[in-house]
């Protein structure tokens, strides 16, 4: 007898079939004890509206909110027409329900991630085919063939996997619930408006959305002012110069420059008193092993033209292929579980380094801490060493590599001295302060690549006479807060807004684990990436601003809770709390539906929202000529749509046009090019809704009477289409 083992993509199931010497089938492997078969993610997806009331297949704003009785589940849709479902699921889930009904398996095995979504990718196959059959469990956190047979040799029933299952179906049918309904009221209502055409509404999109109009208003409210320091330059013995700084009680920023002339015309020509010494020795600890939002900050912070979402595509391609550990984890250390199998692989990775002597294994706190990991340790490289790996792959292996073999280095030590100069014979309030650096040991700091920063002060001594040789006033002009970046996007997203202070890392790591956080480390590089598509927000170099719909939807959209950085936290906590079943997916799903028939209702009676919108140009240079009024036709995030609509011009092409995108074709920037050039543009391979294919003419002509553009085809072939 055999079990069949469901993974969550090939390749995964490929890394089982090497470590279970199985051979390769028609959409399987199989051996001597496993039968092995994948999804393609998901391969089920959520009924449609439509699909429950065939009423609902006309939209009208009346018909909501639309909450189904019990929710149900359907193959994936086809990408080109959502009416059929993809052929290539179809073949797929045929595959795994002939493999789940021979009579030499006894039972199944869920391979597909180990985290929330993970888990309901394998249980919706289970759940629809329904095969009658024990279900068991494999957790792991790489897919080396070492740890694969591990695995399989500690299965776990899939029933103690409920929890973290009712968290995962749970969140599926809250996103269905909010985006289905608000993005269908919201677009209903304000459709008409400023040339709206689509509002996508989300529970994580929201909020971040508001973060980044927070940063933008802070920029925009700030008043530039200046503040006056006061340098002082005083002299050794041995003729070595050295600067300070004036402070009084702490301060050395002062408003008035006056108040500062008087203190210089005091100081002039006399001699200063070094009144104290101070030399501290610091340990300067290398930064945390990388998290998912860590990697995404630090990758995307260093190298240009790298987004979150790439970092977090990478590093998938990096654990499928078995190089590193599991990506999508919120921790930052280890599992104490753990130690032995790291030594091995810091053994296997420090060979070859240049600072392979300095390399040596320790098992301290700030590396292994069973307490602050959440079902995933922190990212790490596997034993396995790659071979070629792409650029791209290369950068996000290298920087998980070297912050792993940095935890095992010596400490980096700098010594600080601070001296205190009193001026003599003078009656000013303050003192000079001196500060200094001297890097002592590079340790950890070698193998980043971070030079030592010093700053070293000549041999000076407590009691020292020295003559104040200068001194000059700075004008120093305060600077605004600087755009979010994806890097400090993703750390606000993480803590949920609140700010930690360096010597609080511990309790801000407690509360990223606690699961009160904007989004998941698995969804918020795809969030950052909805707003860029929706037109919420627009990226220029690393800065992130917001483009004036998003500006207005945080503004006026009536559904205010969900820009509420705390509400949408507490929600994302009590998805946490029910993988540890301290909360219900029934309770959970009972708030859902009390907040969506609220805020379909202050929609719908929303008077403010819908205002001016400005469609901001991604490029300067025009795609063509309005045929409207002459102006020209810019493309902007959401569409190709009039340069003058200011002044009233309607004109525009909106790029989900759901009648090109029907027949298999999108609205691209040539299209829209050749189009407003000749009249018309000609494709080929266009789909109908029976799946025929045909060639035709497309036009965008304006109807008279309604004053509206719509699409008509002309048919290059003979026959057209039925």
């Amino acid at each position: 007898m055999k079990k069949l083992i469901i993974a969550e993509k090939p390749s995964v199931a490929k890394n089982i079939a090497d470590a279970t010497a199985s051979s390769r089938k028609n959409g399987y492997f199989e051996g001597e004890y496993y039968v092995i078969t994948w999804a393609f993610g998901h391969l089920l997806q959520l009924y449609d509206a439509r699909d429950y009331d065939p009423e609902m297949r006309s939209w009208k704003i009346e018909k909501f909110p639309y909450i189904p009785e019990k929710f149900l589940y359907k193959i994936k849709s086809d990408g080109k027409n959502k009416e059929k479902p993809d052929s290539g699921v179809v073949q797929q889930m045929n595959t795994i329900k002939n493999l789940m009904e021979r009579k030499d398996v006894e039972g199944i095995i869920s391979a597909t991630d180990d985290d929330r979504e993970g888990q309901i990718i394998a249980d919706e196959i289970i759940n629809y085919i329904s095969p009658q059959k024990p279900v068991e469990r494999i957790l792991l956190n790489e897919w080396t063939a070492e740890e694969v047979n591990r695995g399989l040799n500690n299965l776990k029933s899939n029933e103690e996997m409920k929890s973290l299952q009712d968290a995962g179906f749970g969140r599926q049918i809250a996103d269905w619930l909010i985006g289905i309904n608000l993005t269908s009221v919201a677009t209903l209502k304000y459709r008409n408006k400023q040339n709206i055409r689509l509002l996508n509404v989300g529970r994580v999109l929201m909020p971040t959305l508001k973060i980044i109009y927070d940063r933008d208003k802070e920029i925009a409210d700030f008043k530039v002012t200046k503040y006056y320091k006061l340098k002082g330059i005083f002299q050794t013995e041995e003729k070595k110069d050295f600067d300070s700084i004036y402070y009084v009680k702490g301060n050395e920023k002062f408003d008035n420059p006056e108040e500062l002339k008087e203190i210089q015309e005091k100081i002039h020509g006399r001699n200063g008193e070094v009144v104290s010494k101070k030399i501290t020795k610091k340990n300067e600890y290398p930064p945390y092993l990388f998290n998912l939002s860590g990697l995404q900050g630090y990758v995307t912070s260093k190298y240009k033209g790298w987004t979150s979402d790439k970092v977090l595509k990478t590093a998938q391609q990096l654990y499928e292929k078995k190089f590193i550990t599991y990506p999508r984890t919120a921790s930052v250390v280890l599992d104490e579980s753990l130690k032995e199998k790291t030594a091995k692989v810091l053994n296997i990775h420090k060979k070859n380094c240049p600072y392979e002597e300095m390399i040596q294994f320790k098992s301290t706190k700030r590396i292994f801490d069973s307490k602050k990991v959440e079902s995933h340790s922190a990212i790490i490289p596997t034993y396995m060493q790659p071979g070629k790996l792409t650029e791209s792959e290369r950068i996000v292996y290298e920087a998980v590599k070297n912050r792993f073999l940095a935890q095992f280095m010596p400490i980096a030590v700098a010594e600080d001295t601070v001296l205190h100069i009193k001026m003599q014979e003078t009656d000013i309030p303050g003192e000079f302060v001196a500060k200094g650096k001297v890097q002592l040991e590079l340790g950890w700091k070698l193998i980043e690549g971070i030079d030592a920063k010093e700053t070293i002060l000549p041999p000076v001594q407590k009691g020292n006479i020295l003559p104040l040789i200068k001194s000059e006033i700075n004008e120093v002009e305060r600077k605004p807060p600087k755009p979010h970046t994806e890097k400090t996007l993703l750390k606000v997203m993480e803590t949920c807004g609140k700010k930690y202070e360096e010597k609080e890392e511990e309790q801000m790591m407690m509360a990223i684990l606690s699961g009160f956080s904007i989004g998941t480390p698995a969804t918020r590089a795809e969030t950052i990436k909805k707003l860029k598509d929706a037109g919420y927000i627009k990226a220029k170099g690393k800065s992130l601003t917001c483009t004036d719909l998003g500006k207005m939807l945080v503004e006026t959209f009536p559904a205010r809770e969900l820009f509420d950085l705390e509400y949408t936290g507490r929600l994302e906590k009590t998805l946490s709390d029910i993988e540890k079943k301290k909360f219900t997916k029934d309770d959970f799903l009972s708030m859902i539906k009390q907040f969506v028939i609220e805020s379909v209702d202050k929609i719908k009676n929303d008077t403010v929202f819908g205002g001016p919108v400005i469609l901001e140009p991604l490029h300067t240079e025009p795609v063509g000529i309005c045929p409207e009024c002459g102006a020209p036709v810019v493309e902007t995030a959401r569409a190709f749509g009039c340069s003058a609509w200011k002044k009233g011009c309607k004109f525009a092409i909106w790029k989900d046009d759901r009648f090109v995108t029907s027949l298999g074709k999108k609205v691209s920037y040539e299209m829209v090019k050749i189009l407003l050039e000749h009249g018309k543009v000609g494709f080929r391979g266009c789909v109908s809704k029976r799946g025929n294919k045909f060639s035709a003419y497309f036009y965008y002509e304006k109807d008279e009477k309604t004053k509206r553009y719509n699409w008509k085809l002309e048919f290059i072939d003979t026959n057209p289409p039925s």
